[in-house]
Protein backbone atom coordinates (compact mmCIF):
# COMPACT_ATOMS: atom_id res chain seq x y z
CA UNK A 1 0.00 0.00 0.00
CA UNK A 2 1.43 3.48 -1.32
CA UNK A 3 0.40 6.38 0.97
CA UNK A 4 2.45 9.45 -1.64
CA UNK A 5 3.92 10.91 1.37
CA UNK A 6 0.98 10.30 4.17
CA UNK A 7 1.63 8.30 7.11
CA UNK A 8 -1.12 6.42 9.44
CA UNK A 9 -1.08 5.57 13.21
CA UNK A 10 -3.21 3.47 14.76
CA UNK A 11 -3.62 4.79 18.63
CA UNK A 12 -6.24 1.99 19.55
CA UNK A 13 -9.89 1.56 19.17
CA UNK A 14 -10.86 4.13 16.70
CA UNK A 15 -8.37 6.54 17.05
CA UNK A 16 -5.92 7.43 14.15
CA UNK A 17 -3.14 10.25 13.59
CA UNK A 18 -3.04 11.00 9.87
CA UNK A 19 0.23 12.92 8.92
CA UNK A 20 -0.69 14.80 5.44
CA UNK A 21 1.58 15.03 2.33
CA UNK A 22 1.36 18.56 3.37
CA UNK A 23 2.03 18.03 6.99
CA UNK A 24 -0.64 18.54 8.65
CA UNK A 25 -2.05 16.12 11.73
CA UNK A 26 -5.37 14.47 11.64
CA UNK A 27 -6.70 12.90 14.89
CA UNK A 28 -9.61 10.52 14.15
CA UNK A 29 -11.66 10.13 16.75
CA UNK A 30 -9.47 10.73 19.86
CA UNK A 31 -9.97 8.91 22.63
CA UNK A 32 -6.39 8.77 24.29
CA UNK A 33 -6.07 8.75 28.09
CA UNK A 34 -8.60 6.03 29.27
CA UNK A 35 -7.74 4.04 26.14
CA UNK A 36 -6.38 0.93 27.25
CA UNK A 37 -5.03 0.25 23.87
CA UNK A 38 -3.29 3.79 22.98
CA UNK A 39 0.27 3.73 24.27
CA UNK A 40 1.77 5.98 26.51
CA UNK A 41 3.70 8.25 24.24
CA UNK A 42 0.35 9.36 22.37
CA UNK A 43 -1.51 10.02 25.48
CA UNK A 44 -1.08 13.17 25.59
CA UNK A 45 -1.21 14.93 21.93
CA UNK A 46 0.47 17.69 21.59
CA UNK A 47 -0.03 18.55 18.17
CA UNK A 48 -3.21 18.46 15.82
CA UNK A 49 -4.40 20.70 12.84
CA UNK A 50 -7.87 19.06 12.80
CA UNK A 51 -9.76 16.76 15.10
CA UNK A 52 -12.57 14.58 13.47
CA UNK A 53 -15.44 13.35 15.98
CA UNK A 54 -17.92 10.74 14.32
CA UNK A 55 -20.56 10.76 17.36
CA UNK A 56 -20.63 10.96 20.73
CA UNK A 57 -20.05 8.21 22.50
CA UNK A 58 -16.92 8.47 25.07
CA UNK A 59 -14.64 5.91 23.44
CA UNK A 60 -14.63 8.18 20.04
CA UNK A 61 -14.96 11.93 21.37
CA UNK A 62 -12.97 11.61 25.00
CA UNK A 63 -10.30 13.40 24.40
CA UNK A 64 -11.80 15.64 21.54
CA UNK A 65 -11.76 18.97 24.02
CA UNK A 66 -8.63 18.43 25.41
CA UNK A 67 -6.45 17.99 21.96
CA UNK A 68 -8.20 21.02 21.06
CA UNK A 69 -7.38 22.83 23.73
CA UNK A 70 -3.67 21.99 23.75
CA UNK A 71 -3.41 22.59 20.02
CA UNK A 72 -5.79 24.66 18.94
CA UNK A 73 -7.33 21.98 16.13
CA UNK A 74 -10.22 22.87 14.75
CA UNK A 75 -12.75 20.12 15.49
CA UNK A 76 -15.24 18.69 12.51
CA UNK A 77 -18.57 16.81 13.39
CA UNK A 78 -22.09 17.05 13.38
CA UNK A 79 -23.71 20.10 14.63
CA UNK A 80 -25.00 18.97 17.84
CA UNK A 81 -21.91 17.61 18.64
CA UNK A 82 -20.39 21.11 18.35
CA UNK A 83 -22.92 22.52 19.75
CA UNK A 84 -21.91 20.71 22.47
CA UNK A 85 -18.01 21.06 22.39
CA UNK A 86 -18.77 25.04 22.14
CA UNK A 87 -20.49 24.43 25.83
CA UNK A 88 -17.28 22.90 26.94
CA UNK A 89 -14.67 25.50 25.53
CA UNK A 90 -13.55 24.54 22.05
CA UNK A 91 -12.92 27.86 20.16
CA UNK A 92 -12.58 26.25 16.52
CA UNK A 93 -15.24 24.00 15.44
CA UNK A 94 -17.13 23.15 12.58
CA UNK A 95 -20.41 21.42 12.79
CA UNK A 96 -21.47 20.05 9.80
CA UNK A 97 -24.00 17.30 8.43
CA UNK A 98 -23.87 14.00 5.99
CA UNK A 99 -23.08 14.98 2.56
CA UNK A 100 -21.57 18.38 3.58
CA UNK A 101 -17.95 19.08 2.54
CA UNK A 102 -15.71 21.23 4.25
CA UNK A 103 -11.89 21.99 3.78
CA UNK A 104 -10.08 22.71 6.61
CA UNK A 105 -5.71 23.19 6.25
CA UNK A 106 -6.46 22.27 2.40
CA UNK A 107 -7.70 18.71 3.36
CA UNK A 108 -11.47 18.23 2.50
CA UNK A 109 -13.87 16.19 4.85
CA UNK A 110 -17.10 15.09 3.67
CA UNK A 111 -19.55 13.59 6.32
CA UNK A 112 -21.21 10.36 5.27
CA UNK A 113 -23.59 7.76 6.96
CA UNK A 114 -23.37 5.62 9.54
CA UNK A 115 -26.03 3.49 11.32
CA UNK A 116 -25.49 3.75 15.04
CA UNK A 117 -26.47 5.71 18.05
CA UNK A 118 -24.59 8.85 19.46
CA UNK A 119 -25.52 10.12 23.05
CA UNK A 120 -22.83 11.72 24.72
CA UNK A 121 -22.42 10.84 28.73
CA UNK A 122 -22.33 14.02 31.03
CA UNK A 123 -22.32 14.26 34.53
CA UNK A 124 -26.08 15.09 34.39
CA UNK A 125 -26.40 12.17 32.52
CA UNK A 126 -27.00 10.90 28.85
CA UNK A 127 -27.67 14.25 26.21
CA UNK A 128 -28.30 13.71 22.74
CA UNK A 129 -24.84 13.56 20.49
CA UNK A 130 -27.10 14.14 16.57
CA UNK A 131 -26.62 10.98 14.14
CA UNK A 132 -23.63 8.73 14.17
CA UNK A 133 -21.09 9.62 10.86
CA UNK A 134 -18.32 8.95 9.22
CA UNK A 135 -15.82 10.89 7.17
CA UNK A 136 -14.27 10.71 3.70
CA UNK A 137 -10.85 12.63 4.33
CA UNK A 138 -8.89 13.52 0.58
CA UNK A 139 -5.67 14.61 1.54
CA UNK A 140 -3.60 17.03 -0.50
CA UNK A 141 -2.26 14.49 -3.21
CA UNK A 142 -6.04 12.80 -3.80
CA UNK A 143 -5.41 10.13 -1.52
CA UNK A 144 -8.70 9.59 0.10
CA UNK A 145 -9.27 7.88 3.82
CA UNK A 146 -12.59 6.32 4.77
CA UNK A 147 -13.20 6.44 8.68
CA UNK A 148 -16.22 4.34 9.18
CA UNK A 149 -16.71 5.44 12.35
CA UNK A 150 -19.21 2.93 14.42
CA UNK A 151 -21.47 1.35 12.02
CA UNK A 152 -23.81 -1.76 10.68
CA UNK A 153 -22.61 -2.32 7.80
CA UNK A 154 -25.20 -0.80 5.23
CA UNK A 155 -26.20 -0.58 1.65
CA UNK A 156 -25.55 2.91 0.59
CA UNK A 157 -21.56 1.96 1.42
CA UNK A 158 -22.10 1.20 -2.24
CA UNK A 159 -22.71 5.13 -2.84
CA UNK A 160 -19.64 5.50 -0.87
CA UNK A 161 -17.79 4.37 -3.44
CA UNK A 162 -19.71 5.64 -6.15
CA UNK A 163 -19.17 8.73 -5.06
CA UNK A 164 -15.66 8.72 -3.33
CA UNK A 165 -13.85 5.50 -4.29
CA UNK A 166 -12.25 5.74 -0.71
CA UNK A 167 -8.38 4.03 -1.27
CA UNK A 168 -8.08 3.39 2.37
CA UNK A 169 -11.14 2.40 4.79
CA UNK A 170 -10.94 2.25 8.43
CA UNK A 171 -13.50 -0.49 9.31
CA UNK A 172 -15.15 -1.37 12.82
CA UNK A 173 -15.09 -5.26 13.15
CA UNK A 174 -14.81 -6.24 16.79
CA UNK A 175 -19.48 -7.06 16.34
CA UNK A 176 -21.41 -6.63 19.42
CA UNK A 177 -21.98 -2.96 18.73
CA UNK A 178 -20.20 -2.32 15.29
CA UNK A 179 -19.83 -4.99 12.24
CA UNK A 180 -18.12 -8.05 13.12
CA UNK A 181 -15.69 -9.54 10.05
CA UNK A 182 -18.71 -11.30 8.68
CA UNK A 183 -20.56 -7.40 8.05
CA UNK A 184 -17.13 -6.09 7.61
CA UNK A 185 -16.33 -8.12 4.44
CA UNK A 186 -19.72 -7.44 3.03
CA UNK A 187 -18.63 -3.66 3.92
CA UNK A 188 -15.45 -4.51 1.37
CA UNK A 189 -17.40 -5.69 -1.50
CA UNK A 190 -20.04 -2.91 -1.45
CA UNK A 191 -16.67 0.20 -1.01
CA UNK A 192 -14.29 -1.58 -2.97
CA UNK A 193 -11.45 -0.01 -1.19
CA UNK A 194 -7.20 -0.85 -2.52
CA UNK A 195 -6.94 -1.67 1.56
CA UNK A 196 -9.21 -2.08 4.92
CA UNK A 197 -7.59 -1.02 8.27
CA UNK A 198 -9.64 -2.72 10.94
CA UNK A 199 -10.25 -1.01 13.89
CA UNK A 200 -12.19 -1.35 16.92
CA UNK A 201 -11.37 -4.87 18.10
CA UNK A 202 -10.14 -6.28 21.01
CA UNK A 203 -10.64 -3.35 23.16
CA UNK A 204 -12.97 -5.12 25.35
CA UNK A 205 -14.53 -8.65 25.66
CA UNK A 206 -16.67 -7.87 24.11
CA UNK A 207 -15.13 -6.69 20.69
CA UNK A 208 -14.32 -10.14 20.00
CA UNK A 209 -13.68 -10.04 15.70
CA UNK A 210 -10.48 -10.23 14.37
CA UNK A 211 -8.28 -9.11 11.44
CA UNK A 212 -7.78 -13.11 10.56
CA UNK A 213 -10.95 -13.66 10.16
CA UNK A 214 -11.48 -10.53 7.87
CA UNK A 215 -8.97 -11.76 5.94
CA UNK A 216 -10.26 -15.24 5.34
CA UNK A 217 -13.48 -13.68 4.54
CA UNK A 218 -12.04 -10.95 2.21
CA UNK A 219 -9.71 -13.06 0.39
CA UNK A 220 -7.03 -11.38 -1.74
CA UNK A 221 -8.95 -8.70 -3.77
CA UNK A 222 -8.89 -6.01 -0.69
CA UNK A 223 -5.28 -5.73 1.34
CA UNK A 224 -6.22 -6.08 4.97
CA UNK A 225 -3.63 -4.26 6.68
CA UNK A 226 -3.21 -5.11 10.29
CA UNK A 227 -1.94 -2.65 12.76
CA UNK A 228 -0.62 -2.76 16.03
CA UNK A 229 -1.26 0.46 18.68
CA UNK A 230 1.32 3.05 17.51
CA UNK A 231 2.35 1.72 14.17
CA UNK A 232 2.97 3.47 11.37
CA UNK A 233 2.42 2.94 8.02
CA UNK A 234 3.61 5.20 5.42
Amino acid sequence: MNLDGAQITWLGHATFLVRSPGGRHVVMDPWLTENPRCPDSYRTLNQADVITVSHGHFDHMGDAAAVAERTGATVVTNFEIASFLEGQGVDHLIGMNKSGTVEVAGIRFTMVQAVHSSGITTAEGLVYGGEAAGFVVTLENGLTLYHAGDTAVFGDMALIHDLYEPDIALLPIGGHFTMAPKEAAYAVRLLKPKAVIPMHYGTFDALAGTPAALSALVGGETEVVEMTPGETIS
